[in-house]
């Protein structure tokens, strides 16, 4: 499982995506991030194979959350669903 990365002029954060290929939420993040040239890595869940879905969601469960997509990890925070204004206030801390 390899994740993808954008990379952008901000990188004083750690920020992970997970997403669905098809989820109007999940690019809308995605959109954000780029737009303000935030790296981050990501991972389209719908497009990995069985066990590495598994292993996904191990991960978001492990880290207190449940499967919904998406799913953003700022510097070790959760943010789940499309919580922009929340993910917003991590970037700027």
């Amino acid at each position: 499982m390899q994740f993808l990365k954008v990379t952008g002029n901000k990188i004083n954060h750690e920020v992970t995506l997970y997403s669905l290929s098809t989820c109007v939420w999940c690019k809308l993040i995605k959109l954000y991030l780029h737009d303000n040239s935030i790296t981050y890595e990501f991972l389209d869940v719908d497009l990995l194979d069985e066990a590495d879905k598994v292993t996904v969601t191990q991960d978001i469960i492990s880290k207190g959350g449940s499967i919904t997509y998406p799913t953003t990890i700022v510097d070790g925070k959760l943010v789940q669903g499309y919580r922009i204004d929340y993910i917003k206030l991590l970037l700027e801390a």
